[in-house]
């Protein structure tokens, strides 16, 4: 029996290869898992404007003898969601919550130190450059991503100008607001199992257009980096249907500091009118953040932007 996960895997080895129409089919599979798994061919076709033909070719070139097959596999892949509980409760079952306590931010520390030895500094370093030089900064996580991507924009807003953060549903509205990008912009796409096809649509469009693309991922073998300039690994299990951040929510946080770091007269400034509009308008909230320590940006020397 397959894996309940082997026909996103496959769609994600295949995906750089695929047409327009059948990019189109892989994102309506992946977004749509559970609605697909009902569907015949043809109308799989007319939901998505092509010929029954093509999908079941398309259920063939992802290796199932034909669309029946690949259908049965969608199935599985929604059966297995449903059931996503169940390692939970076998893992943490008949165990104290203190115990819970203890497992979970042990593993969330070991996904840590296995990212503290493994992110590429070079790689982190070209990202700093590249959303420093960048006209503008896009960002982009969806599902469990969003918070991600949420916290990295706040902190950029504090930093530099120009910062976009894409926030839809729908793949054209993805590119509706990326519209304008080009080589002199850059995008941040966050995404972990299982990956966002909207996102992985949003890169290889900004890719199109020569922009820089910068992803934070979980490995090497992510679809994530097909089109990206610079890739940013953390590591991110699944523990049944709970998605473990510390890592990546760790690259951000360090992402932020670096960026501070490199151009302190520059937040300096950006704090100090913010504070100033949070007078003027008397906004109460100026005793509510302490952006970074200001001893942190005086102890380091200004660096031009790159």
């Amino acid at each position: 029996m397959e894996g309940r996960n082997d026909i996103i895997t496959r769609i994600n080895e295949r995906y750089a290869a695929m047409s327009k129409g059948q990019k189109a089919i892989a994102a309506f599979l992946t977004e749509h898992s559970e609605q697909a798994a009902f569907m015949t061919a043809a109308r799989m076709g007319q939901t998505l404007k092509l010929s029954e033909s093509t999908v079941v070719r398309f259920a063939v070139g992802l290796g199932y003898k034909g669309y029946p097959q690949m259908q049965e596999a969608l199935a599985s892949l929604v059966k297995g969601r449903l059931h996503q509980a169940e390692p939970l409760e076998e893992k943490y079952g008949g165990v104290s919550r203190s115990e819970v306590l203890q497992s979970v931010l042990e593993s969330d520390m070991e996904k840590i130190r296995h990212t503290a030895l493994h992110l590429d500094p070079a790689a982190f370093d070209t990202a700093v450059d590249l959303i420093l030089g960048a006209r503008t900064v896009y960002v982009l996580g969806v599902r469990s991503c969003e918070p991600l991507a949420e916290f990295l924009c706040f902190y950029l807003r504090l930093i530099r100008g120009s910062v976009v953060q894409i926030k839809t549903s729908s793949a054209s509205e993805i590119i509706e607001q990326m519209l304008r990008i080009d080589e002199r912009d850059c995008i941040v796409g966050i995404s972990f199992p299982r990956y966002s096809m909207r996102t992985l649509k949003a890169m290889e469009f900004a890719n199109d257009r020569n922009a820089k693309v910068v992803t934070l991922t979980d490995s090497v073998h992510s679809p994530m980096n097909l089109y990206s300039s610079c890739n940013l690994l953390a590591r991110s299990d699944m523990v049944s249907l709970v998605d473990s951040l510390v890592a990546p929510l760790s690259v951000l946080n360090a992402l932020v500091v670096a960026l501070c770091l490199k151009q302190p007269e520059q937040v300096r400034r950006n704090m100090k009118l913010l504070e100033d509009a949070w007078d003027n308008y008397q906004i109460s909230g100026n005793d509510e953040i302490n952006f970074i320590n200001e001893s942190m940006l005086e102890d380091s020397p200004a660096e031009e932007p790159v």
